[in-house]
C-alpha cells in the first residue's frame, strides 16, 4: 500500500517536467504559425529550411531558369563588381531577373588608345544580335503548359533528288551543290566529268624544281561531301575528301586520297595506290577499302592476263583475277558514283568499285549538306537520289526529346562544387540532346555540380530556305532550362566571349569551387576530372587539363595570326579547348578584368585562357598547374578523362559503356 503514493508522486513528476519542457521549447515556435505580418519572425530550424527550399524549388516558373541564389560563396569583397552606373547594365540586370535564360554579359566600348580590332569585331556582333534579341524577348511565352502544348512549326519538305547540268556551274573554281537535308542510307550522288590534262603546279613549294629541270605537272581534283558551316569564321567540315591525283604526288605514282576533316581538325588519310587491301583487314559493308589496279612498276599485270587466257583456252574453270588500269584519265569521260552505306562511303567508277571509306567519328548522314567539287576537271552534269526529306535544323522537334526527365534540376541556393560551361552552336540540337541523355545524367544525381549550354545566336539563312532556328533555340532552353543565350551572333573569333559568360556564371549565378569548359561534342568523365581536380590542395590556385608548351601562332596560311593580333613570338602555356578546370579565384579575377576593361582578348580561346592564367600567376598568386593527356584532344582513347570528336551516337555508347564501369572507347562507324 506504500507502493501507491510513491508512484502517485513519480507520475505527478513526470507529468510536471512534461509540461515544463512543453513551455519552454515547443510553444515559443507556435507563434510562427500565428503571428501577425507585422511581428518578427525567430530563426528556423534546419528542418524547417529544408521545407522552405523543397517548396521554393517546387515554385520555380517552368518556363525560365532559376533565379540566381541569394547566399553568396565567397566574401562580397571577393566577388567582382558589376560595372559602374550604366543605364545598359540596369536593363540587362532587369532582363536577366525575367528572363535569365539569357546572359548578362556586356562589351562595354574600350578607349581608342587601348582598343583592338577585336574589340571592332565583338561589337558588330553585339550590335547584330539586338534586333534578334529584342524579337526573342518580346515573343517570350507566358507559362509552361503553353510551351508543352505548343506545336512545333512544320518543317519544310525538301526534294528526294537534286539534278544539275554544266551550263548551271561555274567552269572554274569551286563548283558547289546543295543537298538540303543532307544523306540517308542508300543515297546516291552521281558525277560525269572529265579530268582536264595536266598544268604546271602553281604552288611555288610544291613546285620547286632545281636549275634545268622541267616544271613539274599536275592534274587532280576533289570531290567532298561539306557540312552545314555552325559559326562565321569557320570553315565548313569536310565529311568526305575524295583526291584523285592522277600524275600521281611525293609517290610518282598516280593515287587516290580520302580523309575527313572535323572542326578544322584532319583526321589520318586513307590512300589507295593501287594495292588491294587484304580482305583479313577491316572492310566497309563486306567493301575493301582499296581496290586493286595496274602499276607501272607491276611485272606480274601482263603476265596474269597471259594466265588468264591460257587458261581460258585449255578450259580451266579457275578464274584469274584480272587487274583493271587507274580509274581516271585525263581527257576521258567518266561516271562517279557515290554511295551512302550502312556504315561508310562507297565509290564506283563506270560501274567499277573502286573505294571505300568508312564513317568517322562526329559525323551523321544527315551532316552532308553540301557536294563540292574542284581542280582540273570539267563536269558534265551531278544527280542525287534517294535524299531524306527532312534535316536537323529544320525539323529539332526529331531530335529534341521534351521529356520531364530531361530537364535541369533548379538551381542550388548553396554554392556547389564544380561549374561546367558547354560550348554549342544553335543548330546543335542533337549534340544538346545526346549531352543531356549520357554524361550530363550525372549532374542530375549531384546537388553539387551543376552544367549549363553557353550558345549565341545564329544569322538566319532564309536564302537557302532554312527557317530561323534563334525561335526553336529559345523553346529548346525554356523547356529544359539548362541554356543561356549570350547576346551576340555566332563567330568563330568570338568564342573566348562565351568563355567569359562562362566565367561569369560561375561568379555570379551559381557560385563554384570549380569551373570547367568544354564542347558539345566533348564526353566528360565528372567524376575522374573531380579526382584530378583534388589531387591539388583546396586553398590553391588550379589550372587542369591537357597542356601545350611552347607553341608558336603560324603566320601564314588560312589560320595565320598577324603581329599585329598577337606580337609576341611563342603562345604561353595553355590547355586544350574541349576540356579544362580553373579554380574560382581565377574565374573571379577574369570577370573582373573583363569588367574593368582590362582583360586581353584574342581569337583563339584555349590560348587567351591560357594568357589570362600566366597574368593571375604572375601578379595576383601561383597556380598549380596539371597536365593530363587523359583530358583527350584528338578523339578518343582508353581510360579517357574527356574524348573530344564525339557525335550524338558515340555519346550515347560512351554512357552506356561507362554505366556498366568501362572506360573503353567507342568504334562505331
Amino acid at each position: 500500500m506504500r507502493k501507491r503514493p510513491v508512484l502517485r508522486g513519480a507520475l505527478l513528476a513526470a507529468g510536471a517536467f512534461y509540461l515544463a519542457f512543453l513551455l519552454l521549447f515547443e510553444l515559443p515556435s507556435l507563434h510562427l504559425f500565428s503571428a501577425s505580418p507585422e511581428q518578427p519572425t525567430m530563426p528556423k530550424s534546419h528542418r524547417s529550411r529544408r521545407r522552405e527550399l523543397e517548396a521554393s524549388s517546387s515554385s520555380f516558373p517552368s518556363f525560365s531558369s532559376p533565379l540566381r541564389p541569394s547566399i553568396p560563396a565567397f566574401p562580397a569583397a571577393a566577388v567582382s563588381p558589376a560595372p559602374a552606373s550604366s543605364s545598359v547594365s540596369a536593363s540587362a540586370s532587369a532582363e536577366a531577373s525575367t528572363l535569365p535564360i539569357f546572359s548578362s554579359l556586356l562589351l562595354l566600348p574600350r578607349p581608342n588608345s587601348t582598343a583592338t580590332p577585336f574589340d571592332s569585331v565583338a561589337a558588330e556582333a553585339f550590335s547584330a544580335a539586338r534586333p534578334h534579341l529584342t524579337h526573342l524577348q518580346v515573343a517570350a511565352s507566358g507559362d509552361d503548359a503553353a510551351v508543352k502544348s505548343a506545336a512545333p512549326p512544320s518543317a519544310p519538305k525538301c526534294p528526294a533528288s537534286i539534278s544539275v547540268n554544266s551550263d548551271q556551274l561555274p567552269a572554274n573554281g569551286v563548283r558547289a551543290v546543295e543537298l538540303p537535308c543532307g544523306l540517308a542510307v542508300g543515297s546516291h550522288v552521281t558525277v560525269v566529268a572529265r579530268p582536264r590534262a595536266a598544268r604546271p603546279e602553281y604552288d611555288p613549294k610544291i613546285a620547286e624544281r632545281k636549275d634545268g629541270q622541267a616544271p613539274l605537272m599536275v592534274s587532280q581534283f576533289m570531290v567532298e561531301l561539306v557540312g552545314t558551316k555552325a559559326v562565321d569564321g569557320e570553315a565548313p567540315p569536310r565529311i568526305l575528301h575524295f583526291n584523285p591525283r592522277i600524275r600521281g604526288d611525293y609517290s610518282g605514282k598516280p593515287v587516290i586520297e580520302m580523309n575527313s576533316c572535323y572542326r578544322m581538325q584532319w583526321g589520318q588519310s586513307q590512300r589507295c595506290e593501287g594495292y588491294a587491301s587484304r580482305p583479313a583487314e577491316e572492310t566497309v559493308d563486306g567493301q575493301l577499302k582499296c581496290e586493286k589496279w595496274i602499276r607501272d612498276d607491276d611485272k606480274k599485270s601482263e603476265e596474269s592476263k597471259m594466265k588468264w587466257w591460257v587458261k581460258r583456252l585449255i578450259g580451266r574453270p579457275k578464274d584469274v583475277h584480272i587487274s583493271w588500269p587507274y580509274p581516271f584519265a585525263e581527257g576521258k569521260l567518266f561516271v562517279l558514283t557515290l554511295t551512302a552505306g550502312l556504315e561508310g562511303y562507297h565509290v564506283n567508277v563506270d560501274g567499277r568499285h573502286v573505294t571505300s571509306f568508312p564513317y568517322r567519328t562526329g559525323y551523321t548522314l544527315e551532316d552532308a549538306t553540301g557536294l563540292s567539287l574542284n581542280g582540273d576537271i570539267d563536269i558534265e552534269s551531278i544527280f542525287a537520289s534517294s535524299l531524306p526529306n527532312s534535316h536537323p535544323s529544320f525539323a529539332p522537334e526529331r531530335y529534341l526529346e521534351m521529356s520531364e526527365q530531361w530537364r535541369a534540376p533548379p538551381l542550388p541556393t548553396e554554392p556547389v562544387e564544380l561549374f561546367i560551361g558547354i560550348l554549342s552552336a544553335a543548330s546543335h540540337f542533337a549534340e544538346r540532346m545526346a549531352v543531356r541523355k549520357s554524361w550530363m545524367m550525372y549532374t542530375r544525381k549531384s546537388t553539387n555540380i551543376v552544367a549549363r549550354f553557353f550558345v549565341a545566336l545564329l544569322k538566319a539563312y532564309s536564302q537557302n530556305g532554312k527557317k530561323e532556328v534563334n525561335a526553336e533555340l529559345k523553346r529548346e532552353a525554356e523547356f529544359f532550362q539548362d541554356i543561356v543565350i549570350v547576346p551576340f551572333m555566332d563567330s568563330y573569333d568570338l568564342v573566348v566571349l562565351k568563355t567569359i559568360a562562362i566565367a561569369e556564371y560561375g561568379v555570379r549565378v551559381i557560385p563554384a569551387k570549380y569551373v570547367m569548359k568544354c564542347d558539345d561534342d566533348t564526353f566528360v568523365r565528372i567524376d575522374t576530372v573531380l579526382d584530378q581536380v583534388k589531387k591539388v590542395r583546396s586553398d590553391k590556385s588550379v589550372y587542369v587539363g591537357s597542356m601545350n608548351y611552347f607553341h608558336r601562332p603560324l603566320r601564314s596560311g588560312k589560320w595565320a595570326v598577324t603581329y599585329e593580333e598577337w606580337p609576341e613570338e611563342a603562345y604561353p602555356n595553355y590547355a586544350n579547348g574541349p576540356g579544362y578546370v580553373i579554380s574560382a579565384d581565377i574565374a573571379r579575377y577574369i570577370v573582373s578584368e573583363f569588367d574593368n576593361q582590362t582583360l586581353r582578348l584574342f581569337k583563339m580561346e584555349d590560348v587567351n585562357m591560357g594568357m589570362w592564367v600566366e597574368k593571375f600567376n604572375n601578379t595576383r598568386r601561383p597556380v598549380e598547374y596539371r597536365h593530363d593527356v587523359r583530358f583527350y584532344q584528338s578523339g578518343c582513347f582508353d581510360g579517357y578523362f574527356t574524348a573530344h570528336y564525339q557525335s550524338p551516337q558515340h555519346m550515347i555508347c560512351l554512357w552506356r559503356k561507362l554505366q556498366s564501369g568501362s572506360s573503353q572507347c567507342c568504334n562505331v562507324r
